[in-house]
């Protein structure tokens, strides 16, 4: 089973930014450990610019068995980004490290969980063992 963990802005900077609401943990070294953890061909990719993370959507969209998607910030502004998920046939979590709804309110809505088969919010970066763990029970 082929997934890809994509994150959007800024979240390079985990382990480094606002510890106190994404920890002290780099991804680079949390998904060292989800590789160790799952029984699956898992790759990574990060991105500032939004048409890179919807390129790269489109690329796995179609031979991908699953997608598991932070877009950061572009999560309540990214209409491009909700289109590209509409439009690719490999299912795709949403996953955000804080809960979004107990933040700012612009962070409340998200314009790409209507596209996703499901939204994990607010489990820090657990959030992605659990997608993954659906993904793989979903297959």
């Amino acid at each position: 089973m082929k997934v890809i963990i994509i994150n959007g802005p800024n979240l390079n900077l985990l382990g480094t930014r606002e510890k106190d609401i994404y920890g002290n943990q780099s991804f680079e070294d949390y998904f060292e450990k989800l590789k160790d953890k799952f029984d699956l061909e898992l790759e990574y990719y990060q991105s500032n610019v939004e048409g890179e993370l919807i390129n790269k959507l489109h690329e796995v969209g179609f031979s991908y068995d699953g997608v598991v998607l932070n877009a950061g910030g572009y999560t309540h502004t990214s209409v491009a980004i909700s289109d590209a998920i509409a439009a690719i046939n490999t299912p795709v979590v949403e996953v955000h490290i804080s809960n979004i709804h107990a933040r700012e309110e612009f962070r409340h809505l998200s314009l790409i969980t209507k596209e996703c088969v499901g939204l994990i919010t607010g489990f820090g970066l657990t959030g992605y063992d659990m997608a993954l763990n659906f993904l793989m029970e979903k297959k």
